[in-house]
């Protein structure tokens, strides 16, 4: 995958950059974390420079967020409502607890938005609750581009400075996003024992 992504680069620059982004986007498993070093690099033996790669990664990264967003919305809290209401019994899921969490999303979703776009995969995937919560369209736009805007820079910049040796940083980023992974999983079993002991009291 790593040379197809680089090669399509490679032969379409900017317009390439922004469609693999916006691809990055809505197909989480090809990784940002090749893209936009590779882009960084790129600015150091092409016409390409560094604002034009973060510009073009950037409204990539903006208009897969937007369709995640569409989709989001699609699926709104009605539907989740009629789902539990089927299958909430099994889940141990209530009507209640949508409304809290999309209560939760409403006061600090932004912030979530912002700080979740420079997490590896969450970073797509967060734009599919803000559109279920239907957090305003505009403040959406606004923090999602600000999150990617800072995501890219650094990605592209450290891209640039490495050079030819931009794929050390991939290691880097496997750390990284571990790192994530790990404290994401033990904030989600934390959230699932927490649901647990309160359906018991409940009971």
């Amino acid at each position: 995958m790593q040379n197809w992504i680089t090669d399509f680069m490679e032969q379409y620059g900017y317009i390439g950059i922004a469609l693999i982004i916006a691809l990055e986007n809505v197909f989480p498993p090809i990784p940002s974390e090749i893209i936009l070093p590779f882009g960084g690099f790129m600015t150091t033996y092409t016409s390409l420079t560094l604002p034009g790669v973060i510009i073009a990664a950037t409204i990539g990264s903006v208009l897969g967020a937007v369709i995640l967003y569409g989709i989001g919305l699609l699926i709104d809290v009605e539907r989740l409502e009629k789902i539990v209401e089927r299958w909430g019994h099994v889940l141990r899921i209530k009507k209640e607890d949508i409304h809290r969490v999309d209560a939760w999303f409403d006061k600090y979703g932004m912030w979530t938005v912002l700080f979740c776009r420079m997490v590896p995969l969450v970073r797509s995937l967060i734009s599919i609750p803000a559109g279920m919560s239907n957090m305003k369209f505009g403040l959406f736009l606004l923090f999602t581009t600000i999150g990617t805007l800072i995501w890219n820079v650094i990605l592209v910049c450290v891209g640039a400075a490495l050079g030819a040796s931009w794929e050390s940083i991939l290691h880097f980023m496997d750390v990284y996003s571990i790192v994530v992974y790990v404290i994401l999983g033990i904030i989600v079993i934390g959230c699932i024992i927490w649901w647990i002991r309160r359906s018991k009291k409940q009971k």
